[in-house]
């Protein structure tokens, strides 16, 4: 959603309808997880995708529809053994989708949040999927204040008790409720659509190697700083427009930047006199990943460094070095794609291995 929102804004911008399709639920090897949006606009333009091609035809149909008549339709795809393509969802899994019309009428803050969005604002959308409420009713929720209705006023508290939290998490998942809120009960299910801020790769070192990673991680959906000391390497003609390019110290910088348990460090200064400091500082803060390039005898030296300024062993644990995973990588474009494997795989307990290797589930259950 978050990638097809410029497109969407503009159409509601310049109050031309169009309908939006949501994945509010998945079991089994689903393609795309709850708050993956396909969204068909004027002229029959579609962006966004609910399944990667699986069940798009079918889709774009419904979401005509629901502009068409104006309301909004709850539909499952899932697998049939005996015909799976009469189903059209391929690969085994099973999704519902929420399609729904979007206009200024039906949803008044869908502006204000795809301005939240844009501008790294965190906001959760709460949509009611099922049961006695109205079905595509919408609740927009900041930290600080409340937009929209769900239909009920005792609904519309709980949710937004519920959608904070989960908008800490930056989680996206159906709830359940009774008509006015009644924790205790069932009846009406809502999404919750989080939109939390971007989280943060810090790359440290302005090398080739360094431009490599800043692509990858601005692909992945990072948002990047590379930082250097040497201003004769940290210029921003070195690194893509979007990357944001500090000339300091990596450890003083780091040690003036917030960091939380989804940012990822790469340290890729190869140079002790950086790296020893900088890892000292990122080793006792929070991140989701803490890789450093180099060799296995500079990882060793560099150990012995980190253990000498009073690093425990449960802190030096979390390093991962040399960063990435075993691809054969070479150039800077391959060392990146290693870093980025690992850094995917260490975030959803991949293993790293090739699937046919592999049995069971593509994609593994995931406590929340």
């Amino acid at each position: 959603m978050r990638e097809i929102l410029p497109t969407l804004a503009a159409w509601y911008t310049a109050g031309i309808p169009f309908g939006l399709a949501t994945v509010v639920e998945v079991s089994r090897s689903a393609p795309r997880g709850p708050g993956a949006a396909m969204a068909v606009g004027p002229d029959g333009e579609v962006v966004g995708s609910v399944s990667g091609g699986c069940v798009e035809g079918a889709v774009y149909e419904l979401a005509r529809e629901v502009v068409a008549s104006g309301e909004p339709r709850l539909r499952a795809f899932g697998f049939s053994d005996e015909d799976a393509f009469a189903v059209g969802l391929t690969c085994g899994g099973e999704i519902t989708l929420l399609v729904r019309p979007v206009t200024a009428v039906s949803d008044p803050a869908f502006g204000a949040v795809a301005v939240s969005v844009a501008a790294g604002e965190p906001v959760t959308m709460a949509t009611v999927v099922d049961g006695p409420a109205p079905r595509g009713a919408t609740l927009a929720v900041w930290p600080d204040r409340a937009a929209g209705t769900l239909g009920a006023r005792g609904l519309d508290v709980a949710v937004t008790a519920d959608a904070r939290g989960e908008l800490a998490l930056g989680a996206s998942l159906p709830r359940h409720y009774g008509p006015r809120g009644e924790r205790r009960e069932d009846s009406v299910t809502v999404f919750l659509q989080s939109f939390a801020p971007p989280p943060r790769m810090l790359v440290f070192g302005a090398i080739d190697y360094a431009a490599a990673v800043a692509r990858i991680g601005g692909f992945l959906g990072y948002r990047v700083t590379v930082c250097d000391a040497r201003p004769v390497f940290a210029t921003a003609e070195r690194f893509p427009a979007a990357v944001e390019v500090i000339v300091d110290w990596p450890h003083r910088y780091l040690r003036a930047t917030a960091t939380d348990d989804r940012t990822v460090i790469c340290v890729l200064t190869h140079d002790p006199k950086f790296d020893v400091p900088l890892l000292e500082e990122a080793l006792r803060r929070p991140a989701a990943y803490i890789g450093a390039m180099g060799s296995r005898r500079t990882h060793e030296e560099r150990r012995a460094r980190l253990s000498e300024a009073g690093l425990t062993e449960a802190e030096l644990s979390r390093l991962r070095s040399p960063l990435g995973l075993d691809l054969g990588a070479r150039t800077p474009e391959e060392v990146a794609v290693s870093v980025a494997a690992e850094i995917v795989a260490l975030r959803w307990g991949g293993s790293g291995a090739p699937l046919t290797s592999t049995a069971g589930a593509i994609h593994a259950a995931t406590a929340r």
